[in-house]
């Protein structure tokens, strides 16, 4: 029996003497739970220490034949004298494997039993790496480490815990892309997708000199635009102008009618990156949408604000796909021409905005340019007041083949982007925008990739597929066989 193996049971054997000793019978059961936590822990880690024990040392022979090293000459790695121990921390403590190691002079390492037991490239194992990552993505670094420490008793050093998150966000891509089909769900006959861009406070490149005073336009931090997006599928949704008005301007009245469940977006995606230009990113975008619907049989829309460069792309790649311009925006134009006339959060101004905000849900865009233009004319008009009101008109006039409100009610579809601004709240300002935050470009592109399979409910799926491609790079499959016709140097 081994010394690990001994200890098990000795541990075990304190545990229950301490359960039925009778200092137990005078606790609570709070102290009874933190005592039994401990002990346990301990007894779990013997355990783990004497399985790993009992693997033996991973010798495989005085050499090992490399079996990828080409044409020609036989390669062989030799048995090097006394076994090297590993550390890993696990989530019961620090376990060490006792292993053999196989090289040669200034070449390639292998240890066979570090792939027998399909440990990792870092001292963390991968349950404790699991654990940290959905921590931190929920929230600071600080309180993940804290939260991790307090659950195992393992403390993880910050620098640590964030390149083990720019590790983890390796195979984000590759995940995506292999899941071709929509994971066969039935989902509804319409395909949606959103996009957006959203700042993220980033470090300076070099200490600067704090100033006395900012200067106007100068901010406290500089900020570097993600490209954020939102795919889902969702059944129709019949509204017509008139509920789409009720709702936004009487949101306490009762609907004429219940909209049915099951109206919402379904298997919703969100995603961001920094890295990825706009075009790449709607390339993406694209692909992912091309995934779910590979025969083209759904209605497809993207629904964007009014960014000129960004529906151009759009455009330019999608082709046959209904552009739409989210209605919220475009709300936010009539409110900033009805202030021209009224006060804010005056009835008068909600008056202004609701009569064309109903004109438009109706199909009468080019009516209230011609009205806002008109008031222009006949009121005469000067400085900022005119400036305002011929930029909103301009506005809904570029954008009006992208303002067919009536017809999209009518089909079912959406008319704005709440999906993808839920996404710039959630996936980034939500954790990446608190107080003080700056971010690095790498530890912030892993954070919204690893934030992004985590709010898509994909993360328990993602980790099983990130072990198994960090085991390919690690232990390639038959890469090494034993060599009994070597004798050892």
């Amino acid at each position: 029996m081994s010394t690990a193996c001994t200890l098990a049971r000795g541990q075990f054997r304190s545990l229950e003497s301490w359960l039925c000793s009778e200092e137990t019978r005078e606790m609570g059961l709070r102290s009874i739970e933190i005592g039994g936590e401990t002990r346990g822990r301990e007894l779990l880690r013997l355990l783990v220490q004497a399985h790993i024990n009992g693997r033996g040392h991973g010798d495989a022979g005085p050499a090992i034949e490399l079996l990828q090293s080409g044409p020609g000459a036989r390669q062989f790695l030799y048995r090097q004298k006394g076994p090297r121990c590993r550390s890993i921390l696990t989530i019961f403590g620090k376990v060490r494997a006792e292993r053999v190691r196989y090289t040669r002079r200034r070449g390639i390492c292998i240890h066979p039993l570090d792939e027998q037991l399909q440990l990792p490239a870092r001292s963390y194992s991968y349950e404790l790496q699991s654990r940290l990552a959905k921590r931190a993505v929920q929230g600071p670094f600080q309180e993940a480490m804290d939260a991790i420490e307090e659950l195992t008793e393992v403390r993880i050093p910050k620098r640590s815990a964030e390149n083990l998150l720019i590790d983890a966000s390796l195979d984000f891509e590759s995940f995506y892309a292999r899941r071709a089909g929509g994971r066969n769900q039935k989902s509804g006959p319409i395909l949606v997708g959103s996009i957006d861009c959203k700042g993220i406070p980033m470090v300076k490149p070099e200490p600067a000199r704090k100033p006395v005073r900012r200067g106007k336009g100068e901010k406290a931090n500089k900020k570097k635009m993600a490209t954020v997006a939102a795919v889902f599928t969702q059944r129709p949704r019949f509204r017509s102008p008139e509920d789409v008005v009720k709702s936004l301007f009487d949101p306490e009245t009762k609907p004429r009618r219940k909209h049915r469940a099951g109206n919402g977006p379904e298997r919703k995606r969100v995603w961001a990156s920094l890295l990825l230009g706009k075009e790449a990113f709607i390339q993406d975008v694209k692909k992912e949408m091309d995934r779910r619907d590979t025969r083209w049989a759904k209605d497809r829309v993207i629904v964007t604000d009014g960014e000129r460069a960004l529906q151009r792309l759009v455009c330019k790649t999608m082709k046959g796909v209904l552009l739409v311009l989210d209605f919220l925006h475009a709300l936010e134009k009539l409110w900033a021409a009805a202030y021209v006339f009224h006060p804010e959060g005056s009835e008068q101004a909600k008056d202004f905005v609701r009569q064309r905000a109903l004109r438009i849900l109706q199909g009468d865009v080019g009516q209230v340019v011609k009205g806002l233009r008109q008031i222009v004319t006949k009121r005469r008009l000067k400085g900022q007041k005119r400036k305002t009101l011929l930029a909103v008109a301009g506005y809904y006039y570029r954008n009006r083949s992208r303002m067919r409100y009536h017809k999209y009610l009518a089909k079912g579809l959406p008319i704005a982007s709440g999906s993808v601004e839920g996404a710039c709240k959630n996936l980034i300002k939500d954790r990446m925008e608190r107080s003080g935050m700056r971010w690095g470009l790498a530890m912030a592109e892993a954070m919204v990739k690893m934030r992004a399979v985590y709010l898509s409910g994909d993360f328990a799926e993602y980790w099983d597929y990130h072990v198994a491609q960090e085991q390919r790079r690690l232990y390639p499959g038959k890469h090494w066989r034993p060599a009994r016709d070597v004798v050892s140097k």
